[in-house]
């Protein structure tokens, strides 16, 4: 396990292209995330899922506000167990109420 973390590319969906059907934001991981932040900078809200088939979301974030996850916080360092999002995950929203302005933006720890 690398002693250093390092943020991933910024993944993000302007308001235009978010709907009532779930949409991609940015591209699958492609390393395993360690934290993540998920940024509602729109009017509406919004639900987020790691599945685009799921019928009810996975993670609720309101308007103008954002969710935050230090996900390996209580790593053990001599036993690095996986306890993260894999490659490959790929987050998806779509729209409770409609925003005219903004985006969503997932920020990636590795």
């Amino acid at each position: 396990m690398s002693a250093r973390a390092f943020f991933d590319s910024l993944r993000s969906l302007g308001f235009a292209g978010i709907s009532a059907a779930y949409a991609a934001v940015g591209t699958p991981f492609t390393r395993v995330a360690r934290g993540i932040c998920i940024t509602n900078n729109t009017q509406g809200d919004m639900l987020f899922s790691d599945d685009s088939a799921v019928v009810a979301g996975k993670i609720f974030v309101g308007a103008g506000s954002f969710k935050l996850w230090d996900i390996q916080a209580n790593i053990n360092p001599q036993f690095d167990d996986k306890y993260v999002l894999p490659i490959g995950t790929q987050l998806y929203v779509k729209q409770l109420t409609a925003p005219v302005s903004g985006d969503v933006y997932i920020e990636v720890l590795y």
